[in-house]
C-alpha cells in the first residue's frame, strides 16, 4: 500500500487499478482515504526576492498540453497497418487478395491481346480475299499484323494500369476504414 491507504500501486508512474476491481467482496467496506497534509507557506512579498532564492516551482505555470482524440477509423487503419508490417496471417491474406485481383487483371488483359492479335492470322487464312486487300499498296495483312499490336498494346497497357491503381485504391481504402 502507498501512502493513505491508497488501494493503487505505482507502477512505473502508472497508477495500476485495484486486482478487486468489479469483483463481489460483500462485507468489506470500502477503503479510507484520508488527505494528504498540507503545508502551510508563507506569501511572497511583493518587492524583489531574497539574493540566492528562486521562485517556488509550485507558482511556476502549468505547461500546456496538446490533446489529440483519435476517431475508430484511426484505431482500425493503425491495426491494419500493425498487421500488414508485422506480416501476419491476416496482413498475409490481405495482400494475397490484392495480388490475386492484380493477376487476375493481368491475365485477362493479356488473354483479350493474344485473342485479339492471334485471330488476325486465323482471319487472313479463312478468309483470302481479305488477305489480298490493300490499302495505298500495302496489304491490308502488314499493316494489321505489323502497326495496329503497337497501338493495342499500348490501349491495353493503359487500360491495365488504370485497373491496378484502382484495385490499389480500393486496398488503401479497405485498410484506412
Amino acid at each position: 500500500m502507498t501512502l493513505g491507504g491508497d488501494p493503487y500501486r505505482q507502477i512505473g508512474g502508472v497508477r495500476e487499478p485495484d486486482p478487486t476491481l468489479g469483483k463481489n467482496l460483500g462485507r468489506q467496506p470500502p477503503p479510507r482515504v484520508e488527505p494528504l497534509p498540507t503545508s502551510k507557506t508563507e506569501p511572497v512579498p511583493s518587492g524583489s526576492l531574497p539574493e540566492g532564492t528562486h521562485e517556488p516551482e509550485h507558482h511556476a505555470r502549468p505547461r500546456r498540453q496538446r490533446v489529440v482524440l483519435s476517431g475508430p477509423k484511426q484505431s482500425n487503419a493503425l491495426r491494419a497497418r500493425v498487421e500488414l508490417e508485422e506480416q501476419t496471417s491476416w496482413g498475409e491474406l490481405l495482400i494475397k487478395d490484392l495480388v490475386k485481383a492484380q493477376l487476375r487483371t493481368g491475365l485477362l488483359l493479356g488473354l483479350l491481346v493474344v485473342v485479339v492479335l492471334g485471330a488476325l492470322p486465323l482471319a487472313f487464312f479463312l478468309s483470302p480475299g481479305f488477305a489480298g486487300l490493300r490499302v495505298i499498296g500495302v496489304p491490308v495483312a502488314w499493316l494489321l499484323l505489323g502497326v495496329a499490336p503497337f497501338p493495342l498494346l499500348l490501349g491495353v497497357g493503359l487500360w491495365y494500369n488504370r485497373l491496378a491503381e484502382r484495385h490499389e485504391r480500393a486496398f488503401v481504402d479497405m485498410i484506412e476504414n
